[in-house]
């Protein structure tokens, strides 16, 4: 499912526009991504969380040339599902 379909079936299902649904979505996407930009967590009870992680610098290997480089520090973004989410997703 990309995003448009996911407004399809947001819209469809609360019976609202695709235009209200895309705008409630997009608020919703840009909502997470400042939250967890600045540092904090979201935590969304049954559905999971987004949080940031470290990613620690670490020595890599270039493929093309064998050459070894120094791959940098970084954040990352983290998703942990909740136990609703991954229930519904191991039901038989």
């Amino acid at each position: 499912m990309n995003k448009q379909e996911l407004i399809d079936a947001v819209a469809s299902q609360s019976g609202t526009s695709k235009t209200a649904a895309e705008e409630a979505i997009n608020a919703v996407f840009e909502t997470i991504s400042k939250t967890v930009a600045a540092g904090d967590t979201v935590q969304l009870i049954g559905f999971g969380s987004f949080g940031t992680g470290e990613r620690a610098a670490r020595t890599g290997r270039n493929p093309q040339t064998g050459e070894t480089i120094e791959i940098a520090a970084a954040k990352t973004v983290k998703f942990t599902a909740g136990k609703s989410f991954k229930d519904a997703v191991n039901q038989p």
